[in-house]
């Protein structure tokens, strides 16, 4: 169950999911220096308009994917603020695939594995990249780039995964729908 996890803030300190307990949480894996990192913006639109309602935001900057979040935990944040104005809660950096990964990636993909990139301007590119790398990607659970995001509904359940090529509109509808 999500509330058996604990992960770290930014700043080091610790943060028990249990807390959440009874709200909407979007879980996602963020780069400062990525093709997506865009989706701050739309991710922090979400956090204003819905959070009163009960959405909290989990942000895991990583930089396993291209090294596309090498900064510090703190420029990390501050790059965050100073471009997105970002106020949702940001974790430390951490893997969320691999050896090292968090046990709550573990978790969540073993709740929801990848199902596609649809028709996102960029799937061909990661398909093609991704496959060079191994064959048989698109079978593993693992994630497959920055900014895949869970949405987990107000019983600590993974309702939906949404790969970085989604429409943010649909993950909009998707916590409204759980708010």
């Amino acid at each position: 169950m999500i509330y058996d996890f604990t992960l770290k803030t930014g700043k080091g300190e610790d943060l028990n999911l249990a807390d959440y307990k009874g709200k909407v949480i979007l879980i996602v894996n963020t780069a400062t220096g990525c093709g997506f990192t865009p989706q701050y913006a739309p991710i922090e639109q979400l956090y204003k308009d819905y959070h009163d309602q009960g959405l909290e935001i989990l942000d895991i900057p990583c930089n396993q994917f291209g090294g596309q979040a090498p900064g510090t935990d703190d420029e990390i944040h501050e790059f965050c603020t100073i471009h997105f104005n970002t106020t949702f809660p940001q974790m430390k950096k951490a893997d969320v695939n691999g050896e090292n990964e968090l046990p709550l990636y573990t978790w969540l993909k073993s709740q929801k594995g990848f199902e596609g990139f649809g028709e996102h301007q960029l799937a061909g590119l990661l398909t093609e990249m991704l496959s060079k790398a191994d064959p048989d990607w698109d079978k593993k659970p693992d994630i497959k780039w920055n900014f895949t995001k869970f949405v987990i509904d107000r019983d600590g359940n993974v309702a939906a995964r949404f790969e970085p090529t989604a429409d943010m509109a649909a993950v909009e509808a998707c916590i409204k729908s759980l708010l």
